[in-house]
């Protein structure tokens, strides 16, 4: 694998490399170098199966950090390769070209962070949620509880039990409580 992760460092200027156990290593390339990181892989070093792909909203910094998860099946080996893009504005190349499956990713990844794939097919329909209309879900500055408190009404009969009171219920029933259970009968 160290092979492997030297000639990425040369070729695309890896930034960033982690070896993160014997059979998995992560590396971090431009955002203009990714999808060419992943074909190279796929095509010269028989990372043929593309295994997901995913996102993790840096809102501090103001990025996105799109993770590509590839597996070469001959030597057991995991290469995940990362890139950043930027949160205001985001838009990565496609990739679907390369894996027929990676649409279905970058789909659900346009609907829950905002992130555009131009060229991606069926990027821009609904993948889970049929007519949303407020900013990305998976996005941090999104608020579900209360997106929950307008869009739910409360239930009359519902309690809510502070988690340490009910364990300590549920586990100790023949001994005293020691904090109180709230109702929330609105």
């Amino acid at each position: 694998m160290n092979e492997i992760l030297d000639k990425i460092k040369q070729k695309y200027n890896a930034e960033d490399v982690t070896v993160q156990r014997e059979r998995l290593a992560f590396v971090t390339v431009a955002k203009d170098l990714a999808i060419d990181a992943v074909t190279w892989l796929r095509d010269y070093e028989g990372f043929s199966h593309f295994v997901m792909m995913s996102c993790v909203d840096w809102m501090e910094e103001g990025k996105f950090q799109l993770l590509y998860l590839l597996h070469n099946p001959d030597t057991k080996i995991d290469i995940g390769v990362k890139t950043y893009i930027d949160r205001e504005n985001p838009v990565m190349e496609s990739a679907h070209h390369l894996w027929k499956q990676i649409w279905t990713y970058q789909r659900e990844l346009h609907e829950a962070f905002g992130i555009d794939f131009p060229g991606s097919p069926r990027v821009d329909e609904n993948f889970v949620l049929e007519g949303w209309d407020d900013i990305p879900h998976m996005r941090r500055e999104f608020n579900t509880k209360e997106y929950s408190e307008k869009t739910y009404f409360p239930r009359p009969g519902r309690k809510t039990y502070d988690p340490a009171t009910y364990m300590q219920e549920k586990l100790y029933p023949n001994q005293p409580v020691t904090a109180k259970r709230k109702d929330n009968d609105k």
